[in-house]
């Protein structure tokens, strides 16, 4: 494997997360700050987010948003993040709002918290659970956390949770 930065190489997106543990106020604002620094086309910045703590408002409307299969674990994190975009450019500002998640995807793996990414997500229920403005598109959501016991979740997960990680491998990635 090429040298890979540890930051990179040993991040990985789990399903058990931690029941008690709490995001402090300067891993909160490390995690933002590091998705506003993300490039933009243009200096857009099209990124949104709504952050809610386990058990806040916020939150809760994040969770119902979710999958009921993605409910049973994802509300054990410690933070779900809604990360929306705007702008004229649909595609131009998902592509953006992309890099922003990876970037506070990065920094968690240096604050040695874990994130997991869903797409799957109720967009419309998002939007008006949220009360969001109507040019803030709902993207995905990022369960922010530390890691948790992998023997909670249920046989499907754990084994899915405790499996090697796998990648393919590059020549397959290349187009040419």
């Amino acid at each position: 494997m090429a040298d890979l930065t540890p930051l990179l190489a040993f991040r990985w997106s789990p399903r058990a997360f931690d029941p008690d543990a709490r995001l402090s106020t300067d891993e909160e604002a490390t995690l933002l700050e590091a998705a506003r620094w993300a490039p933009s086309a243009g200096n857009a910045q099209p990124w949104r987010f709504a952050l809610g703590h386990r058990q806040d408002e916020t939150w809760k409307h994040i969770l119902v948003g979710l999958p009921d299969a993605d409910q049973g674990w994802a509300r054990h994190a410690a933070a779900l993040l809604l990360a929306a975009h705007a702008g004229d450019d649909p595609e131009r500002s998902a592509y953006d709002l992309g890099q922003a998640v990876a970037h506070l995807t990065v920094q968690a793996t240096a604050l040695g918290l874990h994130v997991r990414q869903l797409t799957r997500l109720d967009r419309p229920r998002l939007a008006t659970e949220l009360d969001l403005p109507d040019d803030v598109r709902p993207l995905v959501v990022v369960a922010v956390g530390r890691l948790g016991d992998p023997a909670t979740l249920p046989p499907d997960l754990y084994a899915r949770e405790t499996a090697l990680r796998r990648r393919r491998p590059l020549p397959a990635l290349l187009l040419r």
